[in-house]
């Protein structure tokens, strides 16, 4: 190792410009601000989106439809896949936990069972929703439901 093999550290010198440090650096006067004008004065900010006077995309773009913000959004499970857990797992009571452990649902998501598939085997099944069908189906095989 000789003095003039020496170098920094990876990372640590960060390449960036120098700027309000005299005329000599080339980036001194304005500081890269330019002349006059609110962008050459401290504590200047646009607004966000704002496009230099051109209509912003949020007012171009049209709008329609309707957000109802009491909306309930379920996760819907079909008795298809509970027949396959129960297959696969040898399950005889499906819950929330269940559901959750095997990947089908988020821990904040809430579940209805729908009614695509037969259910043949006899199981208990709980959820915060049923369709009619998906409840006719799963008493028709003997099983029961529970809303959570």
């Amino acid at each position: 190792m000789n003095l003039n093999s020496l170098k920094p550290a990876k990372g640590s010198v960060k390449n960036r410009k120098r700027i309000g440090r005299g005329q000599g650096s080339g980036r001194g006067g304005t500081s890269t601000r330019g002349h006059k004008g609110a962008g050459s004065r401290s504590g200047h900010s646009t607004k966000i989106g704002f496009e230099g006077g051109q209509m912003p995309l949020q007012r171009r773009v049209p709008k329609f439809g309707f957000k109802n913000i009491n909306r309930v959004e379920y996760k819907g499970i079909n008795l298809d896949v509970l027949q396959e857990l129960v297959a696969k797992y040898n399950l005889t009571v499906i819950d929330f936990d269940s559901l959750k452990e095997h990947g089908l649902v988020a821990k904040k998501d809430l579940v209805k069972i729908l009614g695509r598939g037969e259910l043949t085997t006899k199981v208990e099944v709980k959820a915060h929703a049923f369709s009619a069908s998906a409840q006719k189906a799963i008493e028709a095989a003997g099983g029961s439901i529970e809303k959570l």
